[in-house]
């Protein structure tokens, strides 16, 4: 369902959309003709985002939104397909992370992430799939991670609703179908966003470890520009891929795990080990 020289009367919901994977996924949404509601906690940033589309020739509308809100979430949806457009995608982009070991984590820790990655997404399903069922057509695109395919560490609780969400995903697609409703997961690795460490609602549970050094502890997985990762993952919803997952190498720890779990969490194991040592160095 490529929307390439669509009507104007499409239009597309994009959760976290002020900042980082949402903003650029926006960004290239606009330049295909496609109404782009840009929806985030950060209203000024995700007016900026809006005024960037529209300066690219694009049509946007920056709408506050906290996911974790059911009645908002619906409003949102309403209005979005108020005089006659059409929801052509719900992008359910929005989440959160708490880096640090488990032992380390506060109730507070898990239900912050599990109400944002989860139930936020819970609530854009519940508010727009009826909305595709009744006109026959739509995309649902997840945005879950690699946490949610291989045994991450260290992120235990983003882990967790990213797994969830994986499968939720993956159930729904296969319902979705017999209503013209394609739904897609998005399995990111490494991108140059915000959320490697923590995003802007997030937080590191690592004594004296500041977001510049939790984000360099990231570059030897060589995180891919957002921009790019945006076309290529927009291609990608235009094949209708189940999973969808960039950069393309991780795919080869995906493999590892379902081919070889005991191996992949050797790996994982080794990579933790990694951390500690790094950040007991720097410690």
């Amino acid at each position: 369902m490529s929307v390439s020289g669509s009507s104007g009367a499409s239009v597309a919901i994009v959760t976290g959309g002020a900042s980082g994977i949402g903003r650029a996924m926006g960004l290239q949404l606009g330049r295909r003709g496609v109404e782009v509601v840009v929806a985030d906690r950060q209203t000024d940033l995700a007016a900026e985002v809006a005024r960037d589309i529209e300066a690219a020739g694009g049509r946007a509308r920056a709408v506050p939104l906290d996911v974790r809100d059911f009645a908002a979430f619906r409003a949102v949806v309403d209005d979005a397909v108020s005089r006659g457009r059409r929801l052509e995608y719900l992008f359910n982009n929005a989440g959160i992370g708490v880096a640090g070991e488990m032992d380390g984590y506060s109730l507070e820790d898990w239900n912050d992430v599990l109400d944002v990655n989860l139930r936020g997404v819970v609530h854009g399903i519940q508010c727009a799939y009826g909305v595709m069922i009744r006109q026959g057509s739509g995309h649902i695109v997840n945005t879950a991670s690699m946490a949610g395919l291989v045994p991450a560490v260290g992120e235990g609780s983003y882990t967790a609703t990213k797994y969830a969400v994986v499968g939720l995903s993956r159930s729904l697609r296969i319902e979705a179908k017999r209503h013209g409703v394609r739904v897609s997961v998005l399995c990111p690795g490494a991108i140059r966003t915000p959320i490697l460490s923590g995003g802007k609602f997030g937080r590191i549970n690592v004594p004296g470890i500041t977001d510049e050094k939790m984000r360099s502890l990231w570059e030897p997985l060589r995180p891919m520009d957002v921009d790019v990762f945006a076309r290529r993952v927009l291609a990608a919803i235009d094949r209708n891929e189940a999973v969808i997952i960039e950069p393309p190498w991780w795919r080869a720890l995906w493999y590892l795990k379902r081919f070889s779990p005991a191996m992949s969490s050797a790996l994982w194991g080794a990579g933790l080990r990694l951390m500690r040592r790094r950040l007991a160095a720097d410690g």
